[in-house]
């Protein structure tokens, strides 16, 4: 269980950097004209942002790897009890599919400057999020109500780890969501946000990416 609880802090600190990284992101300035970097005072150009999202994304891989290997090696183990998964799970599954495609859909937007569509998109999309933690977290409370607790069996303990660790990472990425559509419903010409939708979209692709592969994990046991 120590284990456990250092995976899961480290989760937790994964979450920090996304919030680190989502604070340049939306503080870019947009390309200037002719293709000039600024001066070297300036905020990080767009170029160095995606990088840093995709060598975050890289270690945000190794961390899941990490649980995922820790979770096949564990449940083969006597005292391994698989945990029932609520049929919610598969409607959550479905609410973040719809969060993705609501966040590509807005990305397109923002690439031909339809301000009124990005802001819905970042709206739609928004709401989705939360509706998937606020389903996730129903699930917590419907196994917790069946006797299913974390303290009480490695596949509990594994089951809330997982599903938290994913829900820190989206919460991680609603701060970039929350300072972009913020901006956005000021008034904000939309060529600078763009980027941040960009990266966005990516992070929120990913990490519906990174749940079908944990519940298809949870399902297969």
């Amino acid at each position: 269980m120590s284990q456990s609880l250092a995976l899961l802090f480290l989760g937790a600190l994964m979450a920090v950097l996304v919030w680190r990284l989502v604070r340049q992101t939306t503080n870019v300035q947009p390309w200037v004209a002719g293709g000039a970097q600024g001066a070297p005072g300036d905020r990080p150009a767009p170029a160095a942002v995606r990088v840093g999202l995709w060598v975050f994304l890289a270690v945000a891989t190794s961390l899941f790897a990490l649980f995922i290997s820790a979770y096949t090696m564990r449940m083969v183990l006597s005292d391994w009890a698989p945990v029932p998964k609520p049929g919610l799970l598969w409607l959550n599954t479905a609410v973040l599919g719809m969060t993705s495609g609501a966040m590509q859909w807005t990305r397109s937007a923002a690439a031909r400057g339809q301000a009124d569509r990005v802001r819905s998109g970042l709206t739609v999309a928004g709401a989705l999020t939360f509706a998937f933690l606020a389903g996730q977290w129903i699930v917590w409370q419907q196994l917790g109500a069946s006797g299913y607790l974390a303290a009480d069996n490695p596949a509990n303990a594994f089951f809330y780890l997982l599903t938290a660790l994913h829900g820190l990472h989206l919460l991680g990425g609603l701060v970039v969501w929350a300072r972009t559509t913020a901006r956005v419903w000021q008034g904000v010409a939309v060529s600078e946000v763009r980027l941040s939708v960009e990266l966005c979209t990516v992070y929120w692709h990913y990490l519906l990416l990174v749940w079908l592969v944990l519940f298809a994990l949870l399902l297969s046991t």
